[in-house]
């Protein structure tokens, strides 16, 4: 049941990630063409947090991944390094007077990668708190 539910949450994350980049290398630019310099600017900040999450998620799932293979044991993938990260920039979420002169195409993406982000947190806190070796050398970390 947990390699279905994961494989389930990595084709997710995959899809999401693919459809982000086709997103931003083909519509965006267009559509970014339309707004104005401070919406563009808006715009830009918002296609780096959807990348952000993206990026962290990935990240989580691929060492998810490498314990359910054997790769690494369940107490290495607990390390601070290999936790979620971004907490600050990834779990912001901009209210829709802010979004409102965003392209529809980047507000629905960012609202997905929003709830997938937020519920591969809450399975990262279900794993349990970082060892107290791990947090001595992550002071630098955003947890």
């Amino acid at each position: 049941m947990a390699t279905v539910f994961f494989r389930g949450t990595y084709d997710e994350a995959f899809r999401l990630l693919v459809e982000a980049r086709d997103y931003l290398a083909y519509r965006e630019p267009s559509e970014r063409a339309a707004l104005s310099l401070d919406q563009r600017l808006a715009a830009n900040r918002e296609a780096m947090r959807l990348t952000s999450r993206l990026t962290q998620v990935m990240a989580w799932l691929l060492v998810r991944r490498a314990v359910q293979e054997g790769e690494i044991s369940f107490e290495d993938a607990l390390h601070t390094d290999r936790r979620l990260d971004g907490h600050r920039v990834c779990l912001m979420q901009v209210d829709d007077a802010d979004t409102a002169p965003l392209p529809r195409g980047l507000k629905d993406l960012l609202g997905r990668s929003y709830r997938l982000y937020a519920r591969v947190d809450r399975l990262d806190k279900a794993m349990g708190p970082m060892p107290a070796c791990a947090k001595i050398g992550a002071s630098h970390t955003t947890h």
